[in-house]
């Protein structure tokens, strides 16, 4: 999901979000075993929207304003949060930098991988602008085309280069067989089905947006990728912005955590989906590691549990002034009753689960990525650095 930044357009932005919530590795095959040596991954290639957008959107539209970043970076650095998300984590697990965005053109470093998701990206185009519902231009079949001209754009430059300086910000042609694919979207498809569809039109759909995200797999794996890490979606119907609306919901419309079941119950289908086009794929690209990440499982531990791990209630939102019925998000400020509030970071950011209403913290982040980056929650129950080898 993505939050628009803009001083005129964010206000305007984030009600359609909440109420469109409310509505509704290497070419060479190796044999896993568990003492088989972590991957020599040189870079990571990361795809999908907010979760993981890591400066693009800031980039192409508008920046972060602060809070954003404050407790890590010290300064908004493109990330919906106030510090590190889990592409962040899954870079420092692998020993490699930061991924710079591809659509970030100054002081980018390309030599370990390059970030093409965008806030509010979709699997499926939604033929929509972001300036009315949020949704990115940028979906993943435009971010895979992306990849393929970074490519072989970055490849010629490289074998042009003269000397060892001008080659040191670029890939280095052969590591894109040796890198980490990481895909982490299928939340904004949800949503905007949530805004546009009825519920059964909206599962429906979801064996075609499956087959698209399909599609982009395959199209990778025909340029050379082998190491697939594949998130499957969070708990949407959580996202406090979702039931923030919500006076006197109707019997049964919110679980015991104050979640809304409907919107969790259409993230457990398409994760369902997911996981079984996912295990096709193994049989249909032999050369590939695909490893299934159930993120989904995860926050929901964490959310529904927050306590228990030292976090406070997972309802609440860390940034942003949320009073009798007036919201001013993230890093904005609005005039109220005569006089500027401004929605700024509150409380220990250490014990927030949500950092904006929509996206996690930089402790929830990191709580996650300690829970699913060594293996326990993916299919086959391999650890990230190992992500290379089949199973």
């Amino acid at each position: 999901m993505y939050v628009n930044h803009s001083n005129m357009g964010n206000a305007r932005f984030l009600f359609v979000v909440v109420i469109a919530l409310v509505s509704v590795a290497s070419s060479t095959v190796g044999k896993w075993i568990p003492t088989a040596l972590p991957c020599d991954f040189q870079a990571i290639y990361n795809f999908g929207d907010s979760n993981s957008d890591t400066g693009a959107t800031s980039a192409a539209f508008w920046p972060t304003p602060p809070p954003y970043g404050v407790n890590f970076f010290g300064r908004p650095s493109g990330r919906n949060s106030d510090g590190r998300l889990l592409i962040d984590f899954i870079a420092e697990k692998l020993g490699l930098p930061f991924l710079s965005p591809y659509l970030d053109s100054i002081g980018t470093n390309f030599r370990h991988g390059a970030n093409f998701a965008t806030g509010g990206s979709t699997i499926r185009r939604q033929n929509e602008s972001i300036f009315e519902n949020g949704i990115s231009p940028f979906s993943l079949d435009i971010q895979t085309m992306q990849f393929l001209q970074f490519k072989s754009r970055t490849s010629e430059l490289y074998h042009q280069a003269r000397t060892p300086f001008n080659r040191s910000k670029l890939p280095r042609p052969k590591d894109f067989s040796r890198s980490l694919y990481t895909f982490d979207i299928g939340q904004n498809d949800l949503t905007a089905g949530f805004r546009k569809l009825t519920m059964p039109q909206l599962r429906a759909e979801i064996p075609n947006i499956v087959d698209q995200f399909a599609a982009a797999v395959i199209r990778l794996y025909q340029q050379g990728a082998r190491a697939f890490w594949i998130h499957n979606t969070g708990p949407v119907g959580c996202l406090p912005a979702a039931s923030m609306y919500i006076r006197t919901p109707n019997p049964g419309f919110l679980d015991k955590y104050g979640c809304i079941k409907s919107h969790n119950d259409m993230a457990v289908e398409f994760n369902k989906q997911l996981k079984s086009r996912v295990r096709l794929l193994r049989a249909e690209l032999p050369r590939a590691s695909l490893i299934y990440v159930d993120i989904y499982s995860a926050k929901y531990q964490l959310i529904t549990n927050a306590k228990t791990y030292g976090f406070g209630d997972s309802m609440r939102i860390c940034c942003g002034y949320h009073k009798r019925n007036v919201h001013v998000w993230c890093g904005q400020r609005q005039m109220i009753n005569g006089s500027m509030v401004f929605g700024g970071a509150r409380g220990s950011h250490a014990r927030c689960v949500s950092w904006d209403g929509v996206h996690y913290s930089q402790a929830a982040n990191n709580w996650v990525a300690n829970h699913v980056l060594y293996g326990s929650y993916s299919d086959p129950p391999m650890p990230v650095s190992r992500a290379c080898l089949k199973r």
